[in-house]
This record gives structure tokens, sequence and C-alpha cells, in this order.
């Protein structure tokens, strides 16, 4: 019998091929949809669950006030995790951690833009990287020994064991100790080599609650209560003892929060080692997978529902020879099903050849091993049956349950009453999601172009970002003014971070009008010509000049030292100044020392947060950017003779450069690959409906043929005709638009609430997406309706 259900299935396959296509490309598109993004879920909700120890590892994140607003920040003082061990027995072990960009020599030949991860020597056994070679418990226990990833091994010794070979970095020596598998992608620790935190120098030699640049996790016992042991933590780093070591005396204060490793993620408010996910993201797009889905199974149901007039007298004739309601039923479900078997392997098809543009929009790396994944080959099947059964529920229940002798009418007709209600609910549902898609992506990319053509305060345009390692450090006085005399240069600076994101967490001591303050704010080390470089405007004051350096008098132990400082706008304003005022007034960073300028406030952050305040104090020696704007009618001239340059000044050393927009644009990633990821659902959204809404008005005009014929003996015209069936559908359209625009305007309204600075919702962001579907939706009946219109009225009525 199941046989003889799949043979009737397939028949009607082939034999409605209009109706079936629809169907089975509206599900095969929603299903890949799907696999893809339940791909992409799954990846993120099991981020660095692959330790063997993550349940029990958590990173320590700061949380101060300085007599201002309570920070936060994931970085922490070298202190905490040696500290912390000492002083709670919950502690197992600490690991500190750093990254940064280096170049490692293999004898003459510089390999460059290396991740170099620093940590403690417990690294291997506290997370689970595989080692291939080496000892887990001794691979970084000393200053002079090195682990390289499997890929960096391969690349530096691509025919030889790279097991004790011998690599150069930063002046020294360090001996191949280990080969490691490349951290996975749902890693937060990621890295190309591993030392020891030894390394970093004085940090490691002199543990200090501040001066934090570390990133501390701590493996706890399986014991410990987290809520009871941040109190005590807290409770501790509240003590006399504590606050007189971090000069934090009340009200200020100084705490660790810790966050499981396997929810930083999602989870965290501040980033670490990498920018962080967002678990409202993996909503929304579990969302958009359900609601494609959900248009592709309404396609189904509304053209099976329909097509349910051309079926009659098949129905009438199988139950007067004996066929019960469970065989109907049985014999519709099956049609479902093999259509969605069909629309399945075409999903998977669909879902291999979409994988690299997906990895493009969602910035992951997946393999074609991910999509045919032994998990991804059972779930696929079992959802295609769920669907099959959801998607063919409805038609199945309703035609097995229709009497024999109204099935065999030749006026009979499924879509009466309540059943019509359920196809024009679906029609609206479908339409209702598409201008909800298409509303929300006008929402996003419009606020996505406010970010890119916001004025942030300094011009981004054409500057080269040269990242510095010890080399160029030790050469950058040579450097500069070679640099400055190429062709099309226009100005040269180097800093510690880039202005679109300046991390550098740091406090000072001013006095105001109304008494002595204390302020957190972020600051940045800079060398001379950093505004000029960058186009900032001062609204007092001056920029660094060569005889700022004279004031930092290191003669007679620094008795005479000072520091001279630029601020920003909002920084003057906590402080009680006008900028006027500021100027050659005394704060306290490091040293005190006048400041000689203020910077009308640009955006040093994301556009996610208000301009805070901001400190600049000189000291080109914690560079760690080299920063050349160039004349951008010249650039590739320009950047040709940077080339040369470095291959005469620095040989052997490779010239590795980046845009300071690249670095701008990083900032809002996760916008960026949300715009992409609407765009394709909206796409596919409007695909499928208008699929849908197709087939059905195909089958409509097609199933109204003789009346369209006698309409036109009668002197109808092609207009009044195609308007007759244009009213049957837009009053629904209409309706679609009305349902969408509030939900709409919600969800971006939300959205938006991200951003310090962001757009206005207007009018026409939704006027356009309910216009756009419509005249869509109008067109796509029109079509129908014209090409029953064009038949001969004597053929069409001669078939009837």
């Amino acid at each position: 019998m199941i046989k003889n259900y799949v043979k009737i299935a397939w028949r009607n396959l082939l034999k409605s091929k209009l109706y079936s296509s629809i169907n089975i490309i509206g599900l095969s598109i929603g299903i890949s949809a799907c696999i893809l993004i339940g791909l992409y879920i799954h990846n993120e909700l099991n981020y660095d669950q692959f330790h063997l120890k993550s349940d029990n590892i958590y990173r320590a994140t700061m949380e101060y006030s300085t007599a201002g607003p309570v920070e936060e920040a994931a970085v922490s003082g070298s202190k905490v995790g040696p500290e912390f061990k000492r002083t709670f027995p919950n502690v197992v072990e600490y690991v500190r951690t750093y990254t940064s960009t280096s170049s490692i020599k293999k004898g003459e030949v510089v390999f460059d833009e290396n991740k170099m991860l620093f940590a403690d020597s417990a690294f291997f056994s506290v997370f689970s990287f595989e080692l291939l070679a080496g000892d887990a418990i001794t691979a970084i226990d000393a200053p002079d020994k090195i682990v390289l990833t499997q890929s960096s091994a391969a690349k530096l010794f691509p025919l030889q064991n790279a097991m004790g070979e011998i690599l150069r970095y930063g002046g020294s020596e360090y001996k191949i100790s280990g080969i490691c598998v490349d951290p996975p992608q749902n890693s937060q620790i990621k890295f190309d080599f591993v030392i020891s935190f030894s390394n970093i120098g004085n940090a490691y030699k002199t543990e200090t609650w501040w001066n934090a640049n570390w990133v501390t996790y701590l493996l706890l016992n399986n014991q410990t209560d987290i809520a009871q042991f941040e109190n005590q933590v807290n409770a501790y780093m509240d003590s006399d003892l504590v606050r007189e070591q971090t000069g934090s005396m009340h009200p200020n204060f100084l705490h660790y929060n810790l966050e499981p490793l396997t929810k930083v993620h999602l989870h965290s408010s501040v980033e670490g080692l990498e920018p962080n996910g967002n678990i409202q993201y993996i909503y929304i797009f579990g969302i958009i997978g359900l609601l494609i889905l959900l248009i592709a199974g309404a396609n189904y149901t509304n053209l099976a529902t329909a097509q349910a007039m051309g079926r009659g007298g098949e129905i009438g004739t199988r139950k007067v020879l004996g066929a019960n309601r469970n065989q109907i039923f049985s014999q519709f479900i099956g049609e479902a099903v093999v259509l969605t078997c069909v629309a399945t392997i075409l999903a998977l098809v669909i879902t291999l050849a979409a994988i690299p543009f997906f990895n493009n929009v969602s910035g992951k790396s997946f393999v074609y091993g991910d999509v045919l994944s032994t998990k991804v080959m059972i779930m696929t099947p079992l959802f295609a049956v769920i669907i099959s059964f959801l998607a063919g529920l409805y038609p199945a229940v309703v035609l097995s349950g229709t009497k024999a002798l109204t099935a065999m009418k030749s006026s009979f007709e499924l879509a009466k009453g309540n059943r019509n209600i359920l196809r024009k609910s679906l029609i609206i549902a479908q339409f209702s999601i598409s201008i909800f898609l298409i509303a929300v992506t006008g929402i996003i990319i419009s606020q996505v172009n406010f970010l890119k053509e916001t004025n942030l305060g300094y011009d981004r345009n054409h500057v080269v970002v040269i990242p510095m390692n010890n080399k160029i450090s030790e050469n950058y006085e040579i450097l500069k003014p070679a640099i400055q005399n190429v062709m099309g240069v226009k100005s040269v600076t180097a800093s510690y971070d880039t202005p679109e994101y300046v991390a550098w967490g740091d406090g000072i001591s001013a006095t105001g009008k109304n008494g002595p303050v204390e302020i957190s704010l972020n600051a940045m080390p800079i060398d001379l010509d950093f505004a000029q470089t960058l186009g900032m405007q001062f609204a007092a004051g001056r920029d660094f000049q060569k005889y700022d350096f004279d004031l930092m008098d290191t003669t007679n132990n620094s008795a005479n030292y000072k520091l001279p400082y630029i601020i920003n706008e909002t920084l003057a304003k906590m402080i009680g100044w006008t900028p006027e005022e500021a100027i050659g007034k005394t704060i306290e960073h490091r040293a005190l020392g006048p400041i000689v300028g203020v910077l009308k406030d640009f955006h040093f952050q994301s556009l996610h947060q208000p301009i805070g305040p901001l400190l600049q104090f000189l000291d080109k020696d914690a560079s760690r950017k080299l920063l050349v704007k160039i004349d951008g009618s010249q650039m590739k001239e320009t950047l040709k003779g940077l080339e040369q340059l470095f291959a005469t000044r620095m040989p052997g050393q490779p010239f590795n450069f980046h845009f300071l927009d690249d670095d701008y644009n990083k900032l809002y990633m996760s916008e960026q690959r949300t715009t992409s990821l609407f765009k394709a659902a909206a796409f596919i959204a409007i695909l499928l409906a208008t699929l849908g809404l197709f087939g059905l008005a195909a089958f409509v005009t097609f199933s109204r043929t003789k009346e369209v014929g006698i309409r036109r003996v009668l002197g109808a015209t092609l207009l009044s005709i195609t308007q007759l069936f244009v009213r049957q559908f837009i009053f629904l359209i209409v309706l679609s638009v009305v349902i969408a625009v509030p939900l709409a305007w919600y969800a971006g309204n939300y959205w938006l609430q991200d951003f310090a600075y962001k757009i206005e919702l207007e009018w026409w962001h939704f006027a356009l997406a309910g216009t756009l579907v419509l005249l869509i939706a109008v067109a796509t009946i029109s079509y129908q309706s014209i090409r029953v219109c064009l038949l001969n009225p004597i053929k069409s009525l001669r078939s009837e």
C-alpha cells in the first residue's frame, strides 16, 4: 500500500509541474536557510565548549570607580591571578593572556602578521588545545620556549619536523617545544604562536592591581558556588589592606566579576581577546529561519487546498470503491512527504553551493563537511518529516473528510467559509513577513550608512596604518622623516591605539571649580603630529610641539619632570572648565603636567557609546601603530614608494599595512553581517511569497477560464477583468501592510536603542516596503489574469 501511495504521489508531482515546482523550490530554499542558520546558531552556542574543563573556567573582569561613573573592562592587572590563587582555596589555577601582532624570524626570512599569545605556563593544562607534539605541563614553562599551531608549523617548516627548531622574536631566540592543533573557529582564544607570559617583562615581575592590559582566566574547583565566591572576592577587595594597595578609598572601589568561559562570547558586555557575539542576534537569526520556513509551508498548504478543486473526482471515486478516511489521509500525507523529501535533497545541494556566500555573510569558516556531518544528516530528514506533516496536515484532514457525493460534484470547491479564511490568512501572513523583513532591512541599511557617513571628528580617509614591531620601533626616529619625504605622504605620526577604538583605560586627578576630582577615562599615548595626521580640530590651545619634550626632564631623579597633556571637551566639562579655562591648568596622570590643548570631541569608540573623557600624552615609545596620511590621488604610487622605502631601510622586513577605514568598519562588522542577512532573508521571503501568489493566482484564474470567456464575449475589457482578479488579492496585501508596519517599527526602534547615535525612523522606511510588495503582488496577479484574458473565448467556452 505504501508503494502505491508513493507511486500516486510521484504521478501527481509530475502531473502538476507548475505547482510541484513552486512547492519544491519554496521548501528547498526554506530548509536550506534553516540548515545554514542552524549551523551558525550551533557554532555560536557552543563557543569554547570544546575545553574539557570549560564548566570550571571563568574570566575575571574589572568593575571599578575612581570618583566617576562605574567602568567595566575585560582586562585586569597582573596581580589578580597570582593573588587569588594564594588567597582563595577555590582557585586551582590561573592563566593570564595577552595577544599582539608580531613578526617571527626563521633564519633570515621574516614572517609577519602572526598572532602571538603570551600566557602563563598552565595554559595548556587549563585549556584543551590539543598538542600534537610536546608536553602540556612543560610546553611554555620557560621564557625561551615557543609553541606553534599546526598551520604555522606547516608554513614555516613545510617539509620537516619543527620540534627543537629555533625561531627569533623581538631580538630573542626561542626553541620550538610543541605543535598544537589550530584553535577552532568558535574559540575566543585564537593564536599562531604561544610563548611564556614571563616575556612580557616588568608586568610579569611586578604584580599590580592596575596597569590592566591582561585577560585573566581562573580555573575553580567543582564545588565552588560562584555567587558566594564573587562576594568573597569583592569583600577581600574592599578590605583596608587591598584598598590601600589599589588606592581605592571609599567611595571608590575595584571589584571583579567572574564570567563563565562558555558565556563570555554571547553574554558578556565587555570585549576581551576578540569581539563578542550577541545573544539577541542568535534569537533574530533563529526567528528569520522560522519565518522563511513558514512562508514556504504556507505556499504548500495554500496550493494544496486550491488544487483540491481538480481532485474531487479522484477522491470521490476512491471513497466509492471503499477507501476509508485514514487511507485518503495517508495518501495526501504521503504526497507531502514525497514532495518534502525531494525538496530536502535539493536543499542540501543549495546549502553546499551557498556555503561560500554564507561564510562571507556570517564571518564563519564552514566547510562542506559541516553540512554533511552526521548530526546534520540525521536532523535534516527528521526536520523534513515534521515539515511535511505540518504543511500537509490541513489539506489531508479536510480532503479525507469530504463526503464522496460532494467530492464528485463538478462544482466541488474546498475553499469555502472557514477554509477560505485560512487561505487568505496564509497569504496575509506571508506578505506580512515579507513587508516586515524589507522594512527592518531598510532601517538597518540606513543606520549602517549613518555609521559610515557620520562626522567622527577626525578624517579617517587615506590613512595608512602600519603595525609597529620591535624593529620598526627601534628605527622610528630614522623612519619618520624618511616616510615624510615619500611622494604623496602628507603627515606621519604614531600612537598606541588607532583613533576609532581607544582601549587604554586610565584615570586622572585634578582640581576643578568645585574642588578636587578623580576621573576614570580613556588615554592615548601618542607622538607629535597626531592631530594633524588625523585632521582633528582644537577647541582651544595647541597640538604637542617638539619643545614639549623639554618638560619631560628626567635629570636629578626626575625632580622637575612634567608631562604635557591634551584633553577633549568632554573631560574639560567633567572637571568643570570651559576649553579656554582648561589651557595651562595642571592635572595628574603619571605625573603632574599642564594642559596645552583641548580637542573638539571626536568618536574614539563605537557609536554604540556616547563620547567619554579622553586624555592624550606624549609617549612615542609606547606606540604600536604607525599612521601615515597620504594623498588619495596618488595612492598607488605612494604605497609603492613606502614599500620601496621599507625594502631599503628594513631589509627582510615585510611591508604590511591596512587602512584606517578598515579598522573603523571592523567596529560594525556585526551590524554589516546583520544587514547582509536581512537583505538575503527579505529577498528570499518576497521571492517565496511571490512564487506562492503566482501559483495561487494561476490556479484561480485558470479555474475561472469559462467565466472570463463569457465576460469577454459580453464585451468586458482586458483592464476590467484584470481589476476583477487583482481586487481579490489587493485587500489582503493592504491588510498585510497594516499588520507588518507596527511590528517593523517596534523591531527597528528596539534595535536602534543599542546605539548612542542613531537615525530617526522615517515614514518612507515603511511606505517603501509596503509599496514594493504591493507592486510585486499586482504585477504577479496581473500577469496571470492577462494570460487567461488573451485566450480565445470560443476555445475557452468549448473546452469547458
